[in-house]
């Protein structure tokens, strides 16, 4: 069992930056390969960015590539999401997964206009 959560969420002008955190307890996450994902109001779930247990392979959305940074700290236990040049669009409850079966609880990221 791996227990996950994310923190870091809030409400932020358009063209502002957040870093979004999720701290995992339990069975070590860096086992896992490490995801975000994001649902808006009305949408369903979607993919935002994914690193490798050992941190070296990074993808991303396309909605987010060259904004958005996953990163980890497998000392922590932590997998870090640094969003930065936010748009309105990207108004979200934002998850971390671990191996795509254990998930957070999620966190609100707001993006006013």
């Amino acid at each position: 069992q791996v227990q996950l959560v994310e923190s870091g969420g809030g409400l932020v002008q358009a063209g502002g930056s957040l870093r979004l955190s999720c701290a995992a307890s339990g069975r070590t996450s860096s086992r896992y390969a490490m995801d975000w994902f994001r649902q808006a109001p009305g949408k369903e779930r979607e993919f935002v960015a994914r690193i490798s247990r050992s941190g070296g392979s990074t993808n991303y959305a396309d909605s987010v590539k060259g904004r958005f940074t996953i990163s980890r700290d497998n000392a922590k236990n932590t997998v870090y999401l640094q969003m930065n040049s936010l748009k309105p669009e990207d108004t979200a409850v934002y998850y971390c997964a671990a191996g795509g079966v254990f998930w957070g609880q999620g966190t609100q990221v707001t993006v006013s206009s």
